[in-house]
């Protein structure tokens, strides 16, 4: 067998690095004249061919390695609002609601305050939120990515805490956001107490003086919603109209 077919039957079976050494076997061999010109050119084409199948390989399995694996759960749907005007007026009605003090208030954008709105809420009536990434940016009007980047800043700002609830093999149930910070956790409890008025002033109920008109006369009062008097004012009012019809009996005997 000559050193050609020799270089021949090396490089259908050569490495990358074996062709660039073969090339190097080749021109040499080239120069001493034991390879012709027309079979060193030929053996010149067959190198070049085996390094791009060899590099096409390379690049396949490359990006094999970059592609992420298969999962076995269905692949997750984009979600969309159906209404982008109504989601930014939500965005923005919750952010300036106050759902934390201004202080810890100023780390946020208006999207994560939203987000955190809606975890204070959720917290504030379970005592823990375990809504998902999607269920909290629905509510808050937001995507996936502003709602995860708000539950982390807060937890790197140590405001809450996460726990992780993985199952292999399965679907991970949600995580379980709880507020460990303490000047949070009082700002929210002032906020309950004054919706449910456990704070403030004492509640005095107001007489309309039109609707103690409409009850004298018997005629209820015209498309307006009126206040419900005190006790009290009730029976003031029942004396006045006993006095009334008492004093129109006089006036008719006489």
């Amino acid at each position: 067998m000559s050193f050609g077919e020799h270089l021949a039957t090396a490089i259908n079976h050569a490495s990358l690095a074996g062709c660039d050494q073969l090339a190097r076997d080749l021109w040499k061999g080239f120069g001493a004249g034991v390879i012709p010109d027309d079979q060193a050119e030929a053996l010149s084409g067959a190198l070049e061919g085996r390094r791009r199948v060899l590099r096409g390989e390379a690049g396949s399995y490359a990006r094999k390695l970059e592609r992420p694996s298969a999962s076995i759960f269905p692949p997750r749907r984009v979600q969309v609002s159906p209404d982008r005007r109504k989601s930014i007026e939500r965005r923005r009605r919750l952010a300036a609601s106050g759902p934390m003090p201004p202080a810890l208030a100023a780390q946020f954008t208006t999207g994560e305050l939203a987000s955190l709105r809606v975890v204070a809420d959720e917290i504030v009536a379970r005592g823990v939120c375990s809504l998902t990434l999607g269920e909290i940016a629905a509510r808050a009007g937001v995507c996936r990515s502003t709602a995860r980047n708000a539950v982390r800043a807060a937890a790197r700002a140590g405001l809450v805490t996460i726990e992780e609830r993985r199952r292999p093999g399965r679907v991970n149930l949600p995580n379980l956001i709880r507020i460990t910070s303490r000047e949070w956790r009082v700002w929210l409890e002032h906020g309950r107490r004054r919706r449910e008025g456990r704070i403030g002033g004492k509640f005095i109920s107001s007489t309309d003086r039109k609707l103690e008109k409409a009850m004298k006369l018997g005629e209820p009062a015209a498309g307006k919603v009126l206040c419900v008097p005190r006790p009290s004012c009730l029976y003031k009012m029942y004396r006045e109209h006993r006095a009334s019809l008492e004093l129109e009996g006089e006036h008719i005997g006489a």
